[in-house]
């Protein structure tokens, strides 16, 4: 109780201590009504922002639209370190800027999915082959039969975590960690039942795809994506010079208790709070985990939703066959219930996808693709929009009444941005 209280005194100091305006970057925009939109709505997802920061969950925040392909919103607030509830007053505060990098977490599975289907595009694999005739050390123990689809849709029947991933340096052994995967019995028959993968079906993948093309994960991207559309970051984990462009993580919310305690621990195998401190672990973040370490500033995450969003051009240079992304984002699971998680999600081949009523990425989203990653990350396209948006955090609350101001920003997005429908998605 004594901890509670301390830590709402201090999340109350840093509020009143860093008021929005003093504490903000901002990158170049566009001047709204380019792309028919009012000043009013770049205001009032500004507001919703700083409402977001005040509830001191989030020692970092950034957000990164873009609108038929154009900057419309680059801003960042808070400190990349220093202000987190638990830090010292006296603590060296650096100001996040909009080149700050934050960990994507789960939002990485999309674009491993995608360098998935783009083996599939290049005839490399083929998405219904057993993920054994590509790696035949995984055929064991009844995985004999899983699918490279199955995997995509979490649907494998091996959400579970080994417990050895407990131990970050095991990602510093990734040939012990794919022996662990292999040697895994199934909880369910492959294809029977939706349950999320959190990183057991992330490390299958990247290892179908390094044996595939015979090249390591941190290469397949750099040369088919982030070298030919000129990137600067936005690969797996950082290399140990650019650790300290990584804005650190803080736990910020109340403690969680059952059930929410056991369901997180059941995603993630460890605590919350183990978790975190892990996510700031130089091994995590120099490591390659192909469902969780992409690092990339806001900016740079709405830039690649805005390569799907274009179907799979960026500044003339084509990186996917607009029909690799149709079936990449197409539905596959219609509401069911992920055993995982308990709650319906939508799946595509790698991505969450967006509702009507029922959606992360806010009302009337029905088209809306993305992901969403550790705790409050949201990176999605919306076709319907014509928007690309990465909204990156580096608090991590679980169930803290403030992460409907989280919320809010998404939902202010969905209501005060016109559908448009002018990219090419739209009409594909």
């Amino acid at each position: 109780m004594h901890a509670m209280f301390a830590l709402r005194r201090r999340i109350e100091t840093l509020v009143r201590t860093f008021p929005v305006e003093e504490v903000a970057d901002r990158g170049p925009e566009i001047d709204p009504r380019e792309v028919g939109l009012d000043r009013k709505v770049i205001d009032a997802i500004w507001r919703a922002c700083g409402a977001a920061y005040r509830t001191g969950l989030y020692p970092a925040l950034a957000l990164c639209i873009r609108r038929r392909g154009r900057v419309i919103f680059d801003r960042s607030i808070g400190h990349a370190s220093g202000n987190a509830p638990f830090d010292p007053p006296d603590a060296h505060r650096v100001p996040a800027t909009t080149k700050t990098l934050f960990n994507l977490f789960s939002a990485s599975k999309m674009v491993t999915a995608m360098l998935v289907h783009l083996c599939d595009q290049r005839g490399l694999l083929h998405l219904d082959d057993p993920v054994a005739h590509y790696l035949p050390e995984f055929g064991r123990a009844g995985k004999e039969w899983i699918t490279i689809r199955h995997v995509l849709t979490h649907r494998a029947g091996i959400p579970h975590i080994p417990p050895q991933f407990a131990d970050v340096g095991l990602l510093e052994r990734p040939r012990e960690i794919l022996a662990l995967l292999a040697a895994q019995k199934p909880r369910w028959r492959p294809g029977r039942r939706l349950a999320y993968h959190a990183l057991t079906g992330g490390f299958v993948l990247g290892a179908v795809v390094e044996r595939v093309t015979g090249r390591g994960l941190r290469d397949v991207i750099a040369d088919e994506i982030l070298r030919p559309l000129g990137f600067d970051a936005f690969n797996y984990g950082v290399p140990p010079a650019r650790l300290r462009e990584v804005a650190q993580n803080a736990f910020t919310g109340p403690p969680v208790l059952p059930p929410m305690s056991q369901i997180m621990k059941r995603v993630l195998s460890v605590d919350l709070v183990e978790a975190v401190r892990v996510s700031n672990d130089p091994r995590f973040l120099t490591s390659v985990v192909p469902a969780g370490n992409i690092v990339a500033s806001a900016n740079e995450t709405s830039r690649f939703m805005q390569l799907l969003l274009d179907g799979g051009t960026l500044d003339g240079v084509r990186v996917f066959d607009a029909r690799t992304i149709r079936r990449a984002i197409a539905e596959q699971t219609y509401f069911e219930l992920d055993l995982t998680l308990g709650a319906p999600i939508r799946y595509s081949m790698g991505f969450m996808l967006g509702g009507h009523l029922a959606s992360v990425f806010g009302v009337g989203t029905q088209r809306a693709f993305g992901h969403v990653g550790f705790t409050n990350v949201f990176a999605y396209a919306d076709p319907s929009r014509d928007l690309a948006v990465a909204l990156m955090t580096s608090g991590k609350p679980a169930l803290s009444p403030g992460v409907a101001r989280t919320l809010l920003v998404l939902q202010t997005i969905a209501l005060r941005v016109p559908r448009d429908g002018a990219g090419p998605l739209r009409r594909l």
